[in-house]
């Protein structure tokens, strides 16, 4: 919430500087995050008039126009805005200026003519468009009461002003006004906030005469209050009114529209107003919305309501979605003659439930759902009307209707000295803590070392002692309470074998050049079931926000996918990414999900780049493999994991990817997507893996041991073969490894070829064999020995031919 520091220091004596308070208050519970000077870097800007105005002679789009700025000749000034006239007060930065964006004012020539400074509109000074005037959207500001000419602008305009950013807690909901803000920063520093609250003057017509008021269920608005201002003539707020609103955040829009949110800010209490002659039948009735219902909100859009909405009514059709956004059947218009006032607390479930459904996020609906002090309803409603009969000329009708109403009760809350000076390790007095409470506006009863606090309703987010005992060590202040150490033997903490572990696989992954990437839990459908190891039933979430945000992730690679059409999608092509973290696989006839660690990579373009030594190298299949393997390596499996190729993948290259399997277990993935999948999601080559953290932790593990270096040669064997098209090299490899006896190290295959000279249904493949003996010599016998075991079992259990 934006606080106006000038406006605060109506309410309470703030004894600091607004940037001294900023600090102050976040150290003792609201956190301010920014102190904001608006006037900073401006310079030189002044109020003007508009004595004088005439075409430019060459120029269909430029005037010159002669400003009164308090000097003793008036200053000529071109300006092309549209809707300068003679007679309009405006704002006026001199030559040597400074405006928004530093941008300095000159004396210069446009056209020929002489201009001796700049006529500005709001957002050349820094102003928001979101918060300027939309009458001035397209040019000037035009003050609408008289001003001295040469007086300071910025003044006018409240930008000498400090904005101090507080970082509201849902908890904490008091302070989304200003007068919950008056009573809090009158805590911090002991003082009392002082509220000038004026009586309201009816006129001689009963508002029972004119309105009648019903409310169909009382839990849908425990309070609805509402008021009826009479002949009211809708213009443009005096300037301190917009001063207050749009240092607040709020355009202005007309004096009705606008004392709402004022006391919105103010008191913190949503208000909203109807035309009264747009009611046809001089009445309102608060319920629920019928199947279907439509409603057209201020905003213009339609919606299609459900019995889930509460709706003000006319007593036929809806005229606004209580405590969201008005209707525009409704609105106050500037033909408006007269107004309701409607003053209410709503059921703040329903209030957030339908403002998230018709995307009507509001400062109104915040508030309601968050709760507001019950005790204010009707202050606030008094002085809106006031207000309206002030600023409007209008009467007030006499009297109020109450359709539903609450008794604000204070709440007591009993805690003891002891109680609080154990909690926070002080030695502070009755005295002492009697006066915090005071300090905070509650009343206070002391009975020995027992207190009975009594919580006004502006504070109902205290019900318990743990609150009372937040209350005591904020105002006497965190830093102030004394550092000791438990009395109770300690255990030192320590990360578990599984968090070591998973921390050691992020160490060796960004060792290996990848960079982390942290994707949602929750994807869409379609994703969620992607590059799964295995089958699993799908877990769907009940009211997601999104449709692609419906179903909990069963994979981490379509996250790393998206990540990558973010970067591809701004030229970063070269990439190399991975992700640790959960998927969430659910077994048929369970109703709640597994939740098991993975870890997944993505890699595209090139592992390094052109230069003047050295050719791009683009990321494959097996530089991929390599980093997998390199994974795996470090978990010292006792049973190795074999690589299964994947034929019938949909997402994944049919010729270039496989599934990780140990043991029985299918355990990770590694491949390239699709290239019907990659050119469907705009994608250049991509490769990708993805590991069972779970399966490879509970996997039996061998102990690392040291072994001496070989104290005898090694011996070698090439074999060349050609085998059949469909015979994988891990099958080869095994057959090898399990016929080469026991002086086998190695099996290296160092070249594949297909093509000239070999049938097309087959392909070469060529391997070294090595052997050693650790405690002596091989002979040339024992090793021809071997190699024709394995010669033999080529031929009979592959139907392989040695070339």
């Amino acid at each position: 919430m934006n606080v106006s520091y000038e406006w605060l220091k109506e309410l309470v004596d703030v004894p600091v500087d607004a940037d001294t308070l900023g600090e102050k208050v976040s150290r003792t519970g609201i956190e301010v995050d920014s102190v904001t000077h608006p006037d900073t870097g401006l310079k030189k800007i002044v109020i003007g008039k508009v004595v004088e105005l005439r075409e430019h002679p060459d120029s269909d789009h430029l005037h010159i126009a002669q400003v009164d700025t308090g000097d003793d000749d008036l200053r000529q000034i071109v300006c092309g805005a549209p809707n300068i006239a003679a007679g309009q007060t405006v704002i006026v930065a001199l030559p040597g200026a400074r405006i928004g964006d530093n941008v300095k004012i000159k004396r210069s020539k446009m056209r020929g003519e002489v201009s001796e400074g700049m006529i500005c509109a709001l957002q050349e000074l820094g102003f928001s468009d979101s918060i300027a005037p939309k009458a001035y959207a397209d040019g000037i500001y035009v003050f609408n009461e008289p001003l001295t000419p040469g007086s300071d602008a910025l003044a006018a305009l409240g930008m000498h002003d400090a904005i101090l950013d507080f970082e509201i807690t849902p908890n904490r909901a008091d302070a989304l006004g200003m007068r919950g803000v008056a009573w809090e920063v009158g805590a911090t520093y002991g003082e009392r906030p002082h509220f000038d609250d004026q009586p309201v003057v009816e006129g001689d017509t009963p508002i029972t005469s004119l309105l009648s008021a019903s409310v169909t269920d009382a839990t849908d608005a425990p309070s609805y209050q509402m008021r009826i201002v009479q002949g009211v003539k809708i213009q443009d707020s005096p300037l301190w009114l917009q001063r207050r609103l749009w240092n607040a955040g709020v355009r202005p829009i007309n004096n009705i529209v606008d004392i709402t949110n004022l006391i919105m800010l103010g008191y913190g209490q949503p208000l909203h107003a109807f035309d009264y002659d747009k009611l046809a039948n001089k009445q309102i009735v608060v319920r629920r919305a019928q199947a279907k219902e439509l409603l057209t909100t201020l905003d213009g859009n339609d919606h299609e309501l459900d019995p889930e909405d509460i709706v003000i009514t006319d007593g036929e059709k809806p005229v606004a979605l209580a405590g969201v956004m008005g209707g525009l059947n409704s609105e106050i218009t500037p033909e408006t003659v007269n107004v309701v006032i409607e003053a209410a607390s709503f059921a703040p479930v329903n209030i957030r439930k339908t403002a998230l459904k018709y995307n009507l996020r509001s400062q109104a609906s915040s508030r309601f759902e968050k709760g507001i002090d019950v005790a204010s309803i009707n202050l606030a409603l008094d002085e809106a009307a006031r207000l309206m009969a002030d600023l409007g000329d209008g009467t007030v009708a006499k009297g109020h209707l109450s359709a539903s109403a609450i008794v604000p009760e204070p709440v007591v809350v009993p805690i003891t000295l002891a109680r609080i000076n154990h909690v926070l390790g002080t030695a502070l007095s009755s005295t002492t803590v009697a006066a915090l409470f005071d300090r905070l506006g509650f009343g206070v009863e002391v009975d020995d070392d027992t207190f009975s606090v009594s919580i006004p309703p502006r504070r109902w987010d205290i019900h318990i002692d743990s609150d009372l005992i937040e209350e005591v060590a904020r105002l006497y202040g965190y830093d102030n309470l004394p550092s000791t150490l438990p009395t109770t033997t300690m255990t030192i903490g320590q990360f578990t074998p599984k968090q070591k572990r998973l921390r050691r696989t992020r160490q060796l992954l960004e060792g290996l050049g990848l960079s982390q990437v942290i994707t949602y839990s929750l994807t869409s459908v379609d994703e969620a079931s992607q590059f799964t190891l295995s089958p699993a039933a799908g877990t769907q979430v009940a009211f997601p926000m999104t449709q692609d945000h419906a179903k909990l992730r069963e994979n981490l690679i379509a996250g790393l996918i998206n990540a990558e059409k973010y970067n591809v999608a701004r030229q970063q092509v070269d990439l190399a990414l991975y992700e640790q973290g959960r998927v969430f696989p659910r077994t048929q006839g369970h109703s709640r999900p597994e939740e098991k660690e993975y870890a997944a990579g993505l890699f595209t373009g090139n592992l390094t780049n052109k230069n003047w030594h050295q050719a791009a190298r683009a990321v494959d299949f097996y530089y991929v493999k390599g980093v997998v393997e390199q994974l795996l390596r470090d978990y010292r499996l006792a049973t190795p994991v074999h690589y299964e190729a994947i034929r019938d993948s949909q997402d994944l290259h049919p010729g270039q990817s496989a599934k990780l399997v140990l043991g029985e277990q299918t355990i990770g993935l590694i491949g390239r997507l699709h290239p019907a999948y990659e050119h469907a999601a705009g994608l250049p080559q991509t490769y990708v893996f993805e590991l069972d953290l779970e399966a490879l932790m509970q996997a039996p593990r061998t102990e690392m041991a040291a072994k001496p270096a070989p104290k005898f040669p090694s011996v070698t064997r090439d074999v060349a073969i050609l085998v059949a098209q469909t015979v994988e090299n891990a099958a080869v490899e095994a057959v090898i490894t399990a016929n080469g006896g026991k002086f086998l190290r190695d099996v290296t295959l160092f070249d594949v070829y297909a093509g000239k000279n070999i049938a097309n249904h087959q392909k070469s493949l060529a391997y070294t064999l090595t052997y050693r003996r650790d405690d002596q010599t091989l002979t040339e016998e024992e090793v021809n020995t071997a190699f024709a075991k394995v010669t033999t079992a080529l031929e009979e259990q592959l139907g392989a031919t040695i070339r």
